[in-house]
């Protein structure tokens, strides 16, 4: 136990500006893990954070991430981060690449000196070389370092190459390396800020101010100063500033920021509201039920940051792969251009050129960043429908999946079960009566049907708080008995029935019971020790989404719908042929679904369970992604599933499938172009037709379009 909760310990996360990419993420992950106090650190690439376990001052985080300049700043409340995200955001063009703006406007030059002085110029010489070192020199001062140490990466290789470029006379083509390569790093650093943009859109969600009655008077306050129990005032067309119950009017409240829900959900006393949604119609006063950070919004922000730094199974291939990659492109490059000239009497010249080249095509910008690009995209989109993705990982293990389990009530089934039918034998007997008594005694009780007895007589409007109920009981596994102006009344299963001998069962009685209990109803029978008076029949009602989400799977692929309920057969059987499951497992205990579950994943590999997040605990943890309903204000569900539909609605789980596959095929389509242009690029040695000019557009392209199509996961909708 000390041993899992040690690395917790003293656990503090920064924000970091200035990563280029994910090599130097990397790279500053590895420095800050060797100082002194450190234990432990991750670095989140997706939302630019390092979480450090121990003790580091930022003045030393720095120094760890001097070779890029990193500034490292406390991670704030999530209102002073929102301003900070602004603040960065509001920098000039000009300002914000000034360096490379200046080493262009000198290549200009040189090739204007080119023009009229020829290439072997002096003047021409010094203004391309003036360009290397002015647009290379962060590159250069991380590079000479990894020389030193014998680190082999991207800025790396890029060093070696431009200064072999210069060292053969081409003072041009080293130039335009440099330039190329930092239009490289803008390009991903521009592609991760998209993708990144998918949190900044959720901190603008909530406004930074409420009103608030305090002491008899209202008042505009900030959120950070509001506390749990003030009182919200929120007029039409406004925003909901935090999370609270509503202790007074009625509205529509459009949750589509939070939930994905694009139909506005009626609110009215006692309802929980949500930080960020809007109030479309009436006059609301919410009392706060959590503290700014708290708020379902900000948990949200949270966890799609983790969720984006989680390495998914292919980052964690390439980041291997990249490792291993690099040193072995430098030494393929030195055999190019030493082993032709040494015995195959080629020129020097021509073979250090077509090294230098193939150092270059070999830099790993494109292959390095094809799957985090995609993640981080992907799990922003899916946030912004309603739809949070815990990791990578899940995110890849959802668009392969085979079989789903379904839990039955609250997710299948609505989870609240309505009075159906109410039928009365009996001519003489008062319904209206009946149904108070009824309520009466089932008041007492703690069925947990009762409570859709006493919602049916409110609704009716028939009182049954002033009917005096004597002698009340329970009768263990048949149901419970009470005494009402003298007559004592019998509500329970008909085996309480058949067991009273003076009270007759006919058999159109039983039929009833029967038939009801195949439509997949509880039929309680209502009686004195007499005569039997009715039967009344309790359902919990199946989601009208149900039928056309489990049609929506199965056209998608998925081979196997299975739904796994405690209930009894006669009911299971009557959902499951309803909503169009493929299979039902009924009268199941918990242990039971668990090994339908491992049953499950030993015939199909990869299998989702749904359920509410909070009953069915081993089931969702032994499948391979646990996908929890309702999501939002449930806290059990944020932090237990591995998948959260944050609307308490099964309609988002084929758009999660569908954009979880979708990613999935980015990223192999990302990694086998960014393989694929290498090796193109690579065989062009062989002739000797490989240029710096083709080596560092095809690096440049490939970045390029894999940043871009890895962003299309931005788009994918429902």
């Amino acid at each position: 136990m000390s041993k899992v909760a040690e690395p917790l310990e003293n656990k503090n996360v920064y924000r970091v500006e200035g990563f280029t990419c994910a090599n130097c993420a990397g790279k500053f992950e590895n420095n800050v893990k060797q100082l002194p106090g450190v234990r432990d650190a991750k670095v989140n690439f997706g939302a630019s954070k390092i979480a450090v376990y121990g003790d580091a001052t930022i003045q030393e985080l720095e120094k760890a991430g001097a070779f890029e300049n990193l500034k490292v700043t406390p991670v704030k409340p999530m209102r002073e981060a929102k301003q900070e995200v602004h603040k960065g955001t509001k920098e000039p063009f000009y300002k914000k690449h000034s360096t490379l703006l200046n080493a262009v406007l000198i290549i200009v030059f040189g090739y204007l000196s080119q023009y009229v002085n020829g290439e072997e110029n002096l003047i021409t010489s010094l203004l391309f070389a003036a360009s290397i070192v002015i647009g290379g020199f962060s590159l250069f001062k991380v590079g000479f370092q990894n020389l030193m140490r014998f680190e082999f990466d991207m800025k790396t290789l890029m060093t070696v190459a431009i200064i072999g470029a210069a060292i053969i006379g081409e003072w041009a083509e080293g130039a335009i390396i440099v330039i190329l390569f930092a239009i490289s790093e803008a390009l991903e650093r521009f592609s991760m800020d998209r993708a990144r943009q998918s949190i900044r859109s959720l901190m603008d969600i909530a406004p930074k101010e409420a009103l608030v009655r305090r002491n008899g008077q209202e008042m505009v306050v900030n959120v950070d100063d509001i506390t749990v129990g003030d009182i919200m005032i929120v007029k039409p067309g406004q925003k909901i500033a935090m999370d609270g119950v509503v202790v007074s009017g009625n509205s529509a409240v459009n949750q589509a920021a939070i939930t994905g829900e694009s139909v506005p959900v009626g609110k009215t006393i006692d309802d929980d509201v949500f930080a960020g949604t809007l109030n479309e119609e009436g006059l609301l006063e919410v009392k706060v039920t959590k503290l700014v950070d708290d708020t379902t919004i900000a948990k949200i922000i949270h966890l799609v940051e983790e969720a984006q730094g989680e390495r998914a199974p292919s980052q964690a291939f390439v980041d291997k792969f990249a490792k291993y990659y690099t040193p072995i492109i430098m030494v393929v490059a030195a055999l190019v251009a030493v082993i032709p000239p040494l015995f195959f009497d080629g020129s020097w010249a021509t073979w250090v050129y077509q090294g230098l080249s193939v150092l270059v095509v070999g830099c790993p910008c494109a292959l390095v960043i094809s799957t985090p690009i995609s993640i981080v995209s992907a799990i922003g989109n899916a946030a912004k429908n309603g739809v949070l993705v815990k990791g990578g990982i899940y995110l890849e293990e959802m668009g392969a999946l085979k079989a789903i389990a379904f839990d039955k009530t609250g997710t299948l089934t609505k989870g609240v079960p309505v009075v159906t039918d109410f039928n009365v034998f009996s001519k003489k007997t008062n319904e209206t009566e009946l149904l108070s008594i009824i309520t009466a005694l089932e008041y007492r009780s703690q069925h947990p049907l009762a409570s859709a007895i006493m919602r049916k007589a409110e609704e009716a409007n028939i009182s049954y708080s002033d009917v005096m109920v004597a002698d009340f009981s329970s009768i263990t596994g048949k149901g419970i008995k009470g005494t009402v102006n003298g007559t004592s009344y019998y509500i329970g299963n008909p085996k309480l029935f058949k067991e009273l001998a003076t009270a007759h069962f006919s058999n159109e009685q039983e039929q009833l019971v029967t038939t009801l209990q195949n439509k997949g109803k509880t039929a309680m029978v209502v009686g004195t020790d007499k005569e039997i008076l009715a039967v009344i029949a309790v359902a919990d009602e199946v989601r009208e989404s149900s039928k056309e989400i489990i049609q929506k799977l199965h056209q998608l692929g998925i081979k196997k719908t299975i739904m796994l309920t405690g209930d009894n057969k006669g009911t299971a059987n009557a959902i499951a042929g309803h909503v169009g499951v493929s299979d039902v497992q009924a009268e199941l205990m918990p242990q039971d679904k668990l090994d339908f579950i491992k049953q499950l994943r030993a015939d199909y590999g990869n299998v989702a369970m749904v359920g509410d997040g909070v009953n069915d605990a081993p089931a969702l943890a032994a499948s391979t992604v646990g996908i929890a309903m309702g999501g939002a204000g449930t806290d059990t569900a944020l932090e237990t599933a591995d998948v959260a539909l944050m609307g308490d609605d099964l309609r988002k789980l084929p758009f999660a499938i569908k954009l979880s596959r979708k990613a999935l095929n980015i990223i192999k389509q990302n990694i086998t172009f960014a393989l694929a242009i290498k090796l193109i690029a690579l065989l062009l040695v062989i002739p000797g037709w490989l240029t710096l000019w083709i080596a560092i557009l095809s690096d440049m392209g490939a970045t390029l379009l894999v940043a871009l199509n890895g962003l299309r996961l931005m788009r994918v909708k429902e």
